[in-house]
């Protein structure tokens, strides 16, 4: 197991979790939502890589950075460090981790 395949599934993770708390402290049903999908698709994405099948990491990478960009709007918007902070973190770290072990990937 690689550097891309933990970041994908640890923010996979942590997108689910993000999304149920989300619904458990604000009622959000937007984020339990979401926070599954997005969770779902990144955990399936590192899943996938792990098989051997390479577009998971990309589809994993894909993903986080979405994430990032949406959680850096609503930190802009909302101007509330949590939990938008910790995704944003968590997704630049996550798609970092991704990119470069799509590089090593890329035959030279």
């Amino acid at each position: 197991m690689n550097i891309g395949i933990v970041a994908a599934i640890a923010y996979g993770l942590l997108a689910l979790v993000g999304g149920v708390l989300g619904y458990t402290k604000g009622n959000s049903k937007i984020s339990l939502i979401s926070g599954g999908i997005c969770g779902f698709l990144l955990i399936a994405g590192g899943v996938l890589q792990w098989q051997g099948i390479p577009w998971g990491l990309i589809l994993a990478t894909a993903i986080s950075i979405l994430l990032v960009v949406v959680f850096i709007v609503r930190l802009i918007k909302t101007r509330k460090l949590m939990p938008a902070l910790l995704m944003i973190i968590g997704g630049l770290a996550a798609a970092v981790a991704m990119i470069y072990q799509l590089q090593l990937s890329i035959p030279a």
